[in-house]
């Protein structure tokens, strides 16, 4: 059985729900242009502030005006021990009111739920770890450890604004840390009533984000035409958008499989293994875009009239590439573009991999049993991208431990930039639960 909490973390549980509405309510819309994003300076310090409530002083850096990121130090007890680093982003994606069943900066308490945009990615993370670090404040509670907090700018447009810039410019506000953990991991998957996995992201796919442009020539749209950039685009990008790229099992990913044949009793086909991980229900998308490169159209833009056609066209693509993969991931591509298209990196970021095991594993895994008797901790690979990116350039070993224990039929993968996205306020208090033990611990 878990052990009792303890007293001091009923103000954190408590409060936990209130901090996660309030930042909510801050719209932190980042929509990859400064001119036109939002609200990532207030909430900056709408976090220093409520640090600075409990005596935790902090630090405010801009990258850009308003583009704000935060920085704190909690001291340890063992200055001798490295340090570890706890980050969180500030920014969502873009959410339209019309499409929501209650408005996306809302913040609204809802059937146990805390609703709107960034209840899952991150605001849930940074809540859980500001109520925490708030309670020990006010308790007297030191951890091993020093314990740096990061809460950045830009994650959601590849952090060139945030923790990147944070690296290049201020690397001596992490000095000392050795490893970091952040968002997307920690969460469960439940097998049955006496069975959860809970994945910890030990790896994240590269991030290749990308212009292709066609050239052609210009005419009138009522001739015959073989020139044309529109068409030459079109194929490529069906090229892309239809081809389903090799498996490759990557060392975490065949850990995880063996964990899901272990805990559904099936036999897993190597080199097609999404059928088994259909059991997983809608988490598998997530999952399966783990086991290749990828590369997905996501925008198009040709012509300014409809008798006229144009010399250029242009489509932008997403593209992921798995840790060891960038050089056979860039040979794909140009198989698949073909001729006569250029190519032009818009984002393009390293993989990252780290293993299973340590000290700091070990106190994932035991804060994790301690409060669900059930838990089996598994690593796997993200298919997004996170700030780990930037983090690692500092030679730090990078997990993604966020625990949240999840209800069976929550679909929890399509909340991830989805509709109605929401975090169950239960799972907010198990996570500050976990976070206590791991943090006390590692």
């Amino acid at each position: 059985m878990a052990e009792p909490i303890a007293a001091p973390l009923d103000a954190a549980q408590g409060e936990v729900a209130e901090l996660l509405s309030d930042l909510i309510r801050i719209d932190t819309t980042n929509t990859g242009d400064t001119s036109t994003s939002a609200g990532e300076r207030a909430a900056a310090e709408w976090v220093a502030c409520k640090l600075a409530d409990v005596g935790i002083e902090s630090q405010i850096c801009e990258s850009e005006p308003g583009r704000a990121s935060l920085v704190a130090r909690i001291e340890g007890t063992d200055p001798s021990r490295p340090a570890l680093l706890v980050h969180g982003h500030l920014d969502v994606v873009p959410a339209d009111p019309a499409e929501w069943s209650v408005h996306p900066f809302s913040g609204e308490d809802r059937d146990g739920y805390i609703w709107g945009r960034g209840a899952v990615d991150m605001k849930d993370m940074d809540a859980m770890v500001l109520a925490l670090v708030r309670d020990w404040a006010r308790t007297g509670v030191r951890p091993p450890r020093d314990i740096v907090l990061a809460y950045v700018a830009d994650e959601e447009a590849g952090g060139k604004l945030g923790a990147r810039w944070l690296v290049d410019e201020h690397p001596d506000l992490f000095e000392g840390c050795t490893e970091a953990i952040s968002e997307v991991g920690g969460f469960s998957i439940t097998v049955r009533d006496d069975l959860r996995l809970y994945l910890v992201q030990t790896a994240e796919k590269g991030l290749a984000w990308m212009r292709l442009t066609a050239g052609g020539k210009p005419g009138h749209g009522s001739f015959v035409h073989d020139d044309n950039a529109v068409t030459r685009l079109c194929e490529a990008v069906a090229r892309l958008g239809s081809t389903r790229l090799p498996t490759v099992l990557t060392p975490p990913m065949r850990q995880f499989l063996d964990a899901v044949s272990e805990a559904y009793g099936i036999e897993i086909d190597p080199d097609e293994p999404e059928e088994a991980l259909a059991r997983l229900g809608g988490i598998s998308r997530m999952i399966g875009a783990a086991l290749r490169n990828t590369a997905n159209p996501t925008m198009l833009d040709a012509g300014y009239k409809a008798n006229v056609i144009p010399g250029t066209a242009s489509a932008t693509v997403d593209g992921r590439f798995l840790y060891g993969q960038q050089e056979e991931f860039e040979r794909q591509l140009a198989g698949l573009i073909g001729e006569g298209i250029q190519r032009e990196w818009l984002v393009h970021d390293q993989a990252v991999e780290t293993t299973f095991d340590g000290p700091l594993v070990d106190s994932m895994v035991a804060a994790l049993k301690a409060e669900d008797d059930g838990a089996r901790p598994v690593p796997f690979t993200m298919s997004g991208g996170t700030d780990a990116k930037s983090f690692e350039r500092l030679g730090m070993r990078c997990f993604g431990f966020s625990p949240l224990r999840l209800p069976p039929d929550l679909d929890f993968a399509s909340l991830f930039h989805g509709i109605d996205e929401r975090v169950p306020i239960e799972s907010l208090q198990f996570g500050i639960r976990v976070l206590d033990r791991f943090l006390r611990s590692a």
